[in-house]
């Protein structure tokens, strides 16, 4: 299934993915790939990523419990904007979730992101600064 709110580069349109309607296929921004654009499956328990560097093809598989959680990220600029990414210590790992939204609509995909996929949820400051605002059931059942 693809994204509809998932376009390339230079599309003018800002990444939105439901989710709710999982899985998900979508292409995303990767300044290490060739072409800058990498491949993204995704669904309740898996993440597979497909990208080519210098022309070698590379998928990597991940279980979404191997990401450290749902991140809500403020818009750069300071404005009333904010940003949601399914989070990995690797941030080159890192997934775009929702981008450039309204601040409001923003925390509430953010929660439902947290409840679909059982993960953390985690706030950014505009300093850059991360907190844990709650934890997941994934965490809870691993930690």
């Amino acid at each position: 299934m693809e994204a509809g709110g998932a376009l390339p580069a230079g599309s003018g349109r800002a990444l939105r993915l439901d989710p709710f309607a999982l899985p998900v296929r979508f292409p995303a921004r990767d300044a290490g790939a060739d072409g800058q654009m990498r491949q993204i499956e995704l669904d309740r328990d898996r993440v597979v990523l497909r990208r080519a560097v210098r022309g070698m093809r590379m998928k990597i598989r991940l279980a979404v419990d191997a990401f450290v959680g749902i991140t809500l990220v403020p818009a750069e600029d300071g404005g009333p904007a904010a940003s949601i990414i399914l989070d990995h210590a690797d941030p080159a790992l890192s997934i775009p979730l929702l981008d450039h939204a309204p601040a409001d609509e923003a925390a509430l995909i953010w929660r439902a992101w947290g409840r679909v996929l059982g993960l953390s949820l985690w706030q950014r400051d505009p300093a850059g600064d991360v907190r844990q605002v709650c934890a997941g059931r994934r965490t809870l059942q691993n930690g």
